[in-house]
């Protein structure tokens, strides 16, 4: 039932009144609520899984690796480690304030916002949720309207697990969204496009709104004269083509080095017909484009001239065939965008400046970027060198499984990240408190001053 204005103010008032008895800044209630969110996700498991069969056509070893599995092993972690993470952190205390001791106390930040995108509507409409549920909090949840099963799924998962006064579940499309963003909420949470991303931001820039921004850009992939190519090869195709390429953090093209182009074109091509085989549409491992609009615009971007593999296509049942591209240039309007969908340019450099060049000349900070090369000084120049969100070094997309590393982006990919502990302080407020000692008052720092501008100097070299 799509909500009207009245509707959504009455479920944002509901939710702050909630909050502000202070019954979600318990421990026991956030792990209750965790261990209910937890049960819930394995009673849904089928209905997510078919869900995400037919708005997305994704295999059953995906949908558990990167959505169910992926969303119960963040919630085993977060059960596991949250209740450390509530405690006051203890920092140091300069000796101009002493007696004293210093802490930083993680504080929930209120009522937020999460709105979710239509690529991994499982994953990261629950973790962020999840990260928000661990620090206190209460939400509001807006999934994409282009994946209409999955979001009735969530829907029906959340209305049956939680008070709406506690976590709310939102449907409806972009006019709903509209009506959401016009609202005062504590932290807004969004991941999805960059051009989404800066109509949130203005929305929220009205209530002075603190966001977090999960965005894309073109992810580089860079493949060094001296890099394992059957490995990089490998795990190239397998970051690339999983979910048919609607992954934020896929390599969005490659850039090989000249002198081992050949052979790594000759492998690459190999390589993707021995995982999908001659017909990829047939491919039980090989997922769908999320509707006709993606279908349409990613078939724009093949160059049939510029095809080494692929290049299939089935409008009628979203399909598109994992392509790889030879000799792309800038020029190639499949670098005019990020491509998000299963189609691989690949471009060739000689020095690092080139790499850079061709970065510097596409419209974003890539989200991510992926390294091939034996050499630690090679890793360690292009880490230094390139400006992105996060990444790997000779693998693909595994970074993101480490909850211990913050995900987030840079620049146009995003602002702010989230995963594990840095979930948790996402969703908090780092509240400073000094607390000072009363058996001693130290007379340095009150009137009158004559004598003591010395003794400052020396204490605050």
């Amino acid at each position: 039932m799509i909500k009207s204005e009245q509707e959504i103010i009455d479920i944002v008032d509901r939710q702050r009144a909630f909050f502000n008895t202070a019954v979600t800044r318990a421990y026991d209630f956030r792990f209750n609520q965790l261990m209910e969110l937890k049960s819930g996700i394995k009673k849904f498991e089928s209905k997510l899984s078919a869900a995400l069969k037919d708005d997305l056509g994704r295999p059953d070893f995906e949908i558990y690796a990167t959505e169910i599995g992926f969303v119960l092993h963040d919630l085993s972690n977060t059960i596991k480690h949250f209740k450390k993470w509530m405690r006051p952190r203890r920092v140091k205390t300069p000796l101009l304030i002493q007696p004293a001791s210093s802490h930083i106390h993680y504080t929930p930040l209120g009522v937020n916002l999460i709105i979710s995108p239509f690529n991994y509507p499982i994953s990261i409409t629950f973790a962020p949720l999840i990260s928000a549920i661990a620090a206190g909090n209460t939400a509001v949840i807006k999934t994409a309207e282009i994946t209409p099963t999955c979001s009735r799924v969530i829907q029906e998962l959340i209305d049956e697990i939680f008070d709406p006064e506690y976590i709310a579940y939102i449907p409806g499309e972009v006019p709903e969204t509209t009506l959401l963003l016009k609202q005062k909420f504590d932290h807004i949470f969004f991941s999805g496009s960059p051009r989404v991303g800066a109509i949130v931001m203005a929305a929220a820039a009205k209530h002075l709104t603190p966001v977090t921004l999960e965005l894309g850009g073109k992810t580089p992939c860079i493949v060094h004269s001296d890099a394992k190519m059957n490995i990089a090869v490998n795990r190239i195709v397998y970051g690339k083509f999983m979910n048919a390429g609607q992954t934020c953090i896929a390599p969005d093209y490659v850039m090989v080095h000249q002198s081992v182009k050949e052979e790594f074109l000759e492998r690459i091509k190999k390589r993707v017909i021995d995982m999908y085989g001659d017909d990829a549409s047939i491919s039980p491992d090989f997922g769908r484009i999320v509707n006709e609009q993606h279908h349409s615009r990613i078939v724009n971007l093949i160059d049939q001239n510029k095809i080494l593999v692929g290049g299939q296509v089935n409008k009628a049942d979203r399909f598109i065939a994992p392509t790889v591209m030879r000799d792309v240039t800038l020029e190639d309007r499949v670098m005019s965008e990020e491509i998000f969908g299963p189609i691989l340019p690949v471009m060739e450099y000689d020095n690092f400046d080139e790499i850079s060049g061709v970065i510097s000349k596409l419209p974003h900070h890539p989200l991510a970027c992926y390294i091939f090369s034996e050499s630690k000084a090679v890793q360690r120049e292009l880490v230094s060198r390139i400006q992105f969100g996060g990444g790997c070094i000779n693998h693909c997309l595994q970074h993101v499984v480490n909850p211990n590393l913050p995900f987030g982006g840079v620049g146009e990919s995003g602002i702010g990240s989230y995963h594990g502990f840095n979930g948790f302080e996402c969703f908090s407020h780092k509240k400073s408190i000094l607390k000072a000692a009363t058996w001693f008052d130290l007379p340095l720092i009150y009137p009158p001053y004559k004598g003591k501008l010395g003794i400052i100097r020396r204490i605050m070299k």
